[in-house]
């Protein structure tokens, strides 16, 4: 079993959640996560999965990331991480 890297994600209410990353791509200079509260999601139907995008690099070099919510930007990107992932399907809500 592969070890899988982690980001941690401080939510609104200042709980931190560690997401697996599951992929990451580029488009058009952008850089994109496919996240999971799941180490391994394949096999289970009902996991949710998150798009991050890259949105600012600080000067210690601590990159943020933020949520993909448009959703034009969202569907496209999903489609590319279905072609790299060809075991997920996804369904943009």
């Amino acid at each position: 079993m592969k070890k899988t890297d982690t980001i941690p994600f401080l939510t609104d209410d200042g709980t931190e959640v560690d997401f697996c990353i599951l992929e990451q791509t580029t488009i058009n200079g952008i850089n994109y996560l496919l996240v999971s509260e799941q180490e391994d999601p394949e096999g289970d139907e009902d996991t949710i999965v998150y798009i991050m995008r890259e949105a600012a690099q600080a000067d210690d070099d601590m990159i943020t990331y933020e949520f993909v919510e448009e959703d034009d930007e969202l569907e496209s990107v999903s489609k590319v991480f279905e072609q790299l992932l060809e075991d997920l399907r996804f369904e943009v809500e």
